[in-house]
């Protein structure tokens, strides 16, 4: 951000901790405006990366979270924070600045909404150590590389906290089901990772997601609507856990234009088939579909309704099984 050296000289903060009734001096020489709405846009790995402020002035500015910038006091200009002219009065301009009302936040934060107990039944007990379910997935399967390579490492050991351990458990889950067709296999490894609580640990969580997703989406194929249900709630619940109104507020509308704006690699894809190389367009197409599999378990958004998810599923379903 360029401001004059007179600006650069005064206090600063660090972007990530801006708050409504900061003072921001935005790119240029003007006064600093008193900031009235402040959203986090995060990146592909949901970590806040870029603050949005708007200013009471109708300003808009975009800042990386860890960039330090000027702040001041009421509508002070550069030279009025170094003291200007004492014929002036240095409190005039602060005095100038009209009074601006900012409407209380929710005095209750969101609740979370998981499913009750009686929902949570729903997801069958198992009756062998996940080992034993990953063992008996590669047993009925035999031949299938894929297959073996990832049970090999799984049964040496189920570790709940190692992400890699995760990710390989749903790999595995949507191997059996995408490639080998095999959703009762499927889900059955797909429930050791369904249980498990979001610990606050985003690199984990991705492949639990991952796997409700996907085991929602087969509920559904099944017929076992509520059973899908109880897997969309998972997968929703962690949007619900922040206790502080604003930022739950400030979440919940970055977590919707995610929904309506989703990264559904329409030009990779493309750029795969321009280049006729069908190995690295079924891999884009993958990626696409567990994209569209979290969309359905959201119950799609305001730009992807229901109807159009279900066909778009199919229709990559299709792609990347042939």
């Amino acid at each position: 951000m360029t401001h004059s050296p007179a600006a650069q000289q005064y206090r600063e903060k660090r972007a990530g901790a801006l708050q409504i009734g900061d003072y921001l001096f935005l790119p240029g020489d003007g006064p600093a405006e008193e900031i009235t709405h402040i959203e986090l846009e995060h990146d592909d790995f949901g970590v806040p990366a870029v603050v949005l402020a708007t200013t009471f002035g109708g300003g808009s500015v975009r800042i990386a979270i860890g960039s330090n910038v000027p702040v001041g006091e009421a509508a002070a200009t550069p030279a009025d924070i170094d003291g200007g002219d004492a014929s002036d009065g240095g409190d005039a301009p602060a005095e100038a600045v009209p009074a601006v009302v900012v409407p209380p936040l929710p005095a209750t934060a969101p609740t979370v909404s998981g499913p009750s107990a009686a929902q949570f039944a729903l997801i069958p007990e198992p009756t062998d150590s996940p080992e034993d379910v990953v063992a008996a997935a590669a047993e009925a399967h035999p031949g299938r590389n894929g297959i073996a390579v990832l049970s090999e490492r799984l049964v040496k050991g189920i570790n709940t906290k190692s992400g890699s351990c995760l990710r390989d458990m749903s790999d595995l889950a949507h191997d059996l089901f995408i490639e080998l067709r095999d959703p009762d296999r499927a889900l059955a490894v797909a429930d050791i990772l369904n249980v498990l609580p979001y610990d606050g640990n985003r690199d984990r969580w991705m492949s639990v997601e991952r796997s409700l997703a996907l085991s929602s989406f087969i509920c559904r194929e099944l017929g076992q609507t509520e059973r899908a249900e109880v897997y969309d709630r998972l997968l929703q619940a962690p949007d619900t856990l922040e206790t502080d109104p604003f930022k739950a507020r400030i979440n919940a509308k970055v977590r919707q234009r995610g929904l309506n704006e989703p990264n559904l690699y329409d030009k990779e894809i493309f750029r795969s088939i321009d280049n006729r190389n069908h190995d690295a367009e079924r891999e884009w197409r993958l990626l696409r579909l567990e994209t569209l599999l979290f969309l359905r378990s959201h119950g799609g958004s305001n730009t992807i309704g229901l109807g159009e998810l279900d066909h778009r599923i199919a229709n990559e379903l299709e792609a990347v099984r042939t």
